[in-house]
């Protein structure tokens, strides 16, 4: 937690990730304040599970000594595959408006988002609706309603604390096991270095 920032964004900093699984990215995402909606929630549910199913099946975790386990047309058939993902995806990209990477920091409960300098501050408590990419390969994202919690500037831009509404279990559940995925992810990758 950051000490300079105002009283109202250090307590919806300890509201959204305190005692509770968050992870620290940059992924595409933006929010539009004062757009009205409820979001796209069983698509996001979806797209989570989806998500789910397909990074369980490419075993993060071990995912060499599973794939030493499989015949060698099927190891090169999946290495191909996830190279056809991941060129699909910047395919895709390219022909969308892409959502700017941001640096954020996400949880069930919501999602703390830098902005550019400059951004206008939208008012505590505004509703509006969150873009989210949660995979870098895959080009979908997430539409969630969220309103704003605080905001604080600095030198570099804005932060924007964003609440969710009370979501559908299941898509909080599918939205935990996503960051414990992308947790699990930096607790590796941390180890390699």
């Amino acid at each position: 937690m950051n000490a300079g920032w105002p009283q109202a964004a250090q307590a919806a900093e300890a509201g959204l990730f305190g005692d509770t699984l968050s992870c620290d990215a940059v992924l595409p995402a933006d929010f539009r304040a004062g757009v009205a909606g409820s979001g796209r929630l069983p698509q996001a549910e979806a797209l989570l599970l989806s998500l789910a199913q397909v990074e369980d099946l490419r075993g993060e975790e071990g995912g060499e000594e599973k794939r030493g386990e499989l015949p060698l047309l099927a190891q090169r058939m999946d290495a191909k595959l996830d190279l056809m993902l991941v060129l699909l995806g910047r395919l895709v990209r390219q022909s969308l408006d892409a959502l700017p990477a941001r640096t954020l920091r996400w949880s069930a409960r919501g999602l703390r988002l830098r902005l550019e300098a400059g951004t206008p501050a939208p008012a505590t408590d505004t509703p509006g609706l969150l873009r989210l990419q949660p995979s870098d390969w895959l080009p979908d994202e997430l539409e969630l309603p969220a309103s704003v919690a605080a905001t604080a500037s600095d030198d570099g831009g804005l932060w924007l604390w964003l609440r969710f509404p009370v979501l559908p279990t299941g898509l909080e559940e599918a939205m935990g096991r996503q960051l414990f995925r992308m947790h699990r992810r930096q607790i590796a990758d941390a180890r390699r270095r």
